[in-house]
């Protein structure tokens, strides 16, 4: 029998209210001198009786009611009445959903790797006839159950597995829970993984692992983009070999971009300056340049 529930024993506002209603009328009868004491004795003996037949289960609650030690229904929500002495509540079970925490400390993975798991557990009693009297303590029994389940299910997975494939781990454990507590008339319906804590210096190498992959991939992108730079240096080229007048042009274009900023400096090849005269128009480009600053260094003074 489970004893996760105390007995709320009588005292509840119906019984409470009825047992001073009789012993009121009791007292009055025996003022007025219709009743003797033994009879007012015997009449308050009975307002107790019949107070601590009414009882009341919550609305999520469920009443197991023993009658001499068997067992004879389930009662609630709401009010009811029960056979004093005969009959006894042995506990309220709550049907709601409930959330028990637990843990796998140290616990090996399939690639003996030491990981510590937190987890959760949302569970509900659907049968409250089944969990009152297949299990006792049934909520400390979920959570072991829960907890050997995660080291078994830590056990066949290894280490990536378990922290890239969570939903998939939790998914498999939720079922093992269930296929256990569903002859105890309760009910998994999902488990979460808050945590997987592995050693610092497994971090640290991850860590360090992962970082030289994105390097990896950093070069190999960078070599990548300057293949296809050299790619299109050569189309452009075949472009520009057989149209000089482009080429010239291109060029301007160049050295335009390059003496528009303050301060700029442009090298290019002395080839390049006979044949496309490059040297004439930098040299008035500078000249420009330097005659502007000139002026406005005059206006400013």
């Amino acid at each position: 029998m489970t004893t996760n529930v105390k007995d709320k024993g009588f005292f509840n506002p119906i019984a409470t209210s009825v047992l001073l209603i009789l012993s009121a009328v009791s007292a009055i009868l025996y003022l007025v001198d219709i009743v003797n004491i033994p009879i007012l004795a015997l009449l308050l003996l009975l307002s107790v009786f019949i107070a601590s037949s009414i009882r009341i289960a919550d609305q999520w609650e469920r009443a197991v009611v023993l009658r001499m030690g068997k067992y004879k229904g389930l009662r609630g929500p709401g009010p009811f009445v029960i056979v004093p002495i005969i009959d006894a509540i042995a506990t309220y079970i709550d049907q709601r959903v409930r959330v028990s925490a637990f843990k796998a400390e140290q616990t090996l993975t399939k690639d003996t790797v030491p990981v510590n798991v937190d987890a959760v557990v949302y569970w509900t009693v659907w049968d409250a006839e089944k969990a009152a009297l297949e299990v006792q303590e049934y909520r400390k029994a979920i959570e072991h159950i829960a907890q050997t389940g995660l080291r078994d299910t830590i056990g066949k997975h290894e280490l990536s597995e378990l922290l890239q494939e969570r939903d998939k781990i939790a998914e498999d454990l939720q079922q093992v829970l269930d296929k256990n507590t569903n002859p105890w008339g309760i009910t998994c319906q999902t488990v979460g993984i808050k945590d997987i804590i592995i050693p610092q210096d497994l971090a640290d190498a991850m860590s360090k692992e992962a970082q030289a992959e994105r390097e990896r991939r950093a070069r190999v992108i960078l070599g990548t983009a300057e293949t296809e730079i050299a790619e299109k240096f050569e189309q452009a080229s075949k472009k520009y070999t057989d149209n000089p007048v482009a080429l010239h042009l291109r060029g301007m274009n160049m050295l335009f971009e390059g003496l528009k900023e303050k301060g700029s400096m442009v090298i290019v090849p002395s080839s390049a300056l006979d044949t496309m005269n490059l040297g004439a128009m930098g040299g008035l480009a500078s000249l420009a340049k330097s005659s502007e600053n000139k002026n406005i260094n005059i206006s400013a003074s």
